[in-house]
């Protein structure tokens, strides 16, 4: 299926065209029919002679009615735009071009209607001249009669030629349907519709609609159930248990995940100077139409700060619209729906700078070089979906910061190990804080040898030495165990020498110390050459006989043999007798 939205100065036809292709009324009020004048979105689809199906949104053409109409245009790849050959180019005509070329639609077809109450030569001809100042740039033109028929075969070819033309829909993208019309069926509850532009619907799918998780019932598409819609499409989704007020034109269904609600967004605007626009304005995407208060950032750039939250992402063409002076100030690229805050003095200035290097083109790298990390969620929310390895958990990074960030992550580790000589290590909280990082994981991720992680600290084993006061108090130990080494020093004494809880957990980690057991401390040395007296006892020996034999107390003697027990050095029998091993 193919989607072509209407376009046109109000009664230059553009309905009657519809009917006359379609053979369906696409005027669904009553007041429509009996006013002879769109005033809402109207739907008719029709077979082309290819055999594709082409489906119209006919859209209002009176001033008074612009907004419906853009709700219209807004979520359509292609436009039908009409002019009378009687009248010719007109105010509103002026007004739908301008809408059609902000919003960047690059793919329609110039229809002159009335072609039996006057020659479309001279119609055909001014139009053409204004669509080529357009994006819409040369168009194919046709001349019709909806009252006699005249040149409907002619124009149902070249719609088959515009549509022929359109680039392919993207069947696995998210989806983001703007809904232009909701409304309540007795006994089957509320069903919005709307052109779905990407992706693919199907019955039971999982939705997001606002802060609110959705359920589809149903789907339908040009009047016949579906299970399943593919883009582009014209569709029909009943929801199941939601509210009819709970929706409504403006809003969107989408895909969970796959788009960021934003209420602040940075953009290019092509159309009017930015100095010139008005401190307010509308806002209008999709099928959306929200007040934005606009702040210049560069010669065509601008910060919109949106009434309320939309669903946008990076490269999303939308338009600005004063509707005082009913008037399409121009149109716009979202550049950033995730702008940084400007409170710093220059800081406006520099994001100006910077939105001058952004093209509106979504892309991951871009984006991680911009914003240093992202999360694949953000990412994906941007339309920059990763193309990488996350740098830890789902954190991703740019790879010239990540450098630097592991270099200084090393020389913090050294600081504060100078700084604080009695702490294991750096506390991870404490190195997320100085670097800046948003997650302790990518703390841990930065993390490469020779530093360690261990209890929550980063560690550089066999670090400095321990400081000097400390080695004082541990020279004037081992004068204390010369000539008894194993008899390790009490409480009293370990205070006397200035060797508290966090100077005696340094001396150990530097490997000054072995603790024995909670209080008591004894060097290396000690350890090593008590293994050498129990060698030379008749094997096995008891506890008592290592006690009377390394000349020290039981609360020694137990808790140094137990240290043996568990490095190896010694086995203990059933009966409780040690054996020196090896």
């Amino acid at each position: 299926m193919h989607v072509v939205a209407t376009a046109g100065h109000v009664d230059h036809g553009k309905s009657t065209l519809v009917r006359a292709l379609t053979g369906m009324e696409p005027d669904r009020w009553a007041e429509e029919r009996r006013r002879g004048m769109t005033i809402d979105l109207g739907y008719a689809w029709t077979d082309l002679p290819s055999g594709a199906t082409l489906a119209f949104v006919d859209v209002p053409g009176h001033e008074r009615f612009v907004p419906n109409m853009l709700a219209g245009v807004g979520p359509v790849p292609a436009a039908m735009l009409v002019v009378a050959a009687d009248e010719g180019w007109k105010p509103q005509s002026a007004e739908h071009l301008a809408a059609l070329d902000a919003l960047g639609v690059s793919h329609g077809l110039l229809v002159v209607t009335r072609c039996d109450l006057a020659d479309p030569l001279d119609a055909a001809t001014e139009a053409r001249a204004e669509f080529a100042r357009s994006s819409l740039g040369t168009v194919e033109a046709v001349a019709v009669s909806g009252a006699t028929g005249a040149g409907l075969d002619d124009l149902r070819a070249a719609l088959d030629r515009l549509v022929g033309a359109l680039p392919p829909a993207d069947p696995a993208a998210p989806v983001r349907l703007w809904v232009d019309r909701a409304f309540t069926i007795q006994g089957s509850g509320t069903v919005v519709t709307g052109t779905l532009g990407a992706g693919t619907l199907r019955a039971g799918d999982s939705l997001a609609l606002g802060d609110r998780d959705v359920r589809v019932r149903s789907l339908q598409s040009l009047g016949r159930p579906a299970d399943r819609v593919a883009a582009v499409a014209r569709v029909a989704v009943n929801l199941r248990n939601v509210p009819k007020d709970a929706v409504g034109r403006g809003d969107a269904l989408l895909t969970p995940g796959a788009f960021r609600h934003t209420d602040l967004v940075d953009v290019r605007v092509h159309g009017d100077p930015v100095a010139d626009l008005p401190a307010e304005l509308v806002f209008h995407v999709g099928s959306a139409a929200v007040a934005a208060g606009v702040r210049p950032l560069g010669k065509d750039t601008a910060r919109l700060r949106l009434r309320r939250p939309l669903p946008l992402r990076i490269g999303d063409r939308a338009l600005l619209r004063d509707p005082g002076r009913h008037h399409v100030a121009g149109g716009v690229t979202v550049l950033d729906p995730l702008p940084p805050a400007l409170r710093r003095r220059g800081a406006a200035t520099t994001r100006a700078t910077e939105l001058t290097t952004m093209d509106g083109r979504p892309d991951a790298a871009d984006e991680l070089r911009r914003r240093g990390l992202l999360t694949g969620a953000d990412l994906r929310t941007l339309g920059a979906p990763p193309t990488g390895q996350p740098a830890a958990d789902d954190w991703h990074a740019d790879p010239a910061l990540w450098a630097r960030l592991g270099t200084r992550l090393q020389q913090e580790v050294d600081r504060y190990a100078a700084a604080h000589p009695l702490e294991p290590g750096m506390p991870v909280e404490a190195l997320r804080r100085t670097l800046g990082l948003p997650d302790r994981s990518l703390v841990e991720a930065l993390v490469t040898k020779p530093l360690t992680t261990r209890d929550g600290r980063v560690v550089r084993p066999g670090g400095p030495a321990v400081p000097a006061p400390i080695q004082r108090a541990l020279d004037q130990l081992d004068g204390d165990l010369r000539d008894r080494p194993f008899h390790a020093p009490d409480a009293d004494r370990l205070r006397t020498l200035g060797l508290g809880p966090r100077e005696l957990a340094a001396a150990v980690r530097a490997g000054a110390l072995v603790k024995i057991a909670d209080g008591i401390v004894l060097p290396p040395a000690s350890v090593t050459r008590a293994v050498d007296v129990l060698r030379a006892l008749p094997q096995p020996f008891t506890l008592s006989e290592a006690r009377q034999a390394l000349d020290t107390t039981r609360r020694v003697a137990v808790p140094l043999l137990e240290l043996l027990d568990r490095r190896g050095a010694t086995a203990r029998g059933a009966d409780d007798r040690r054996t020196v091993v090896g």
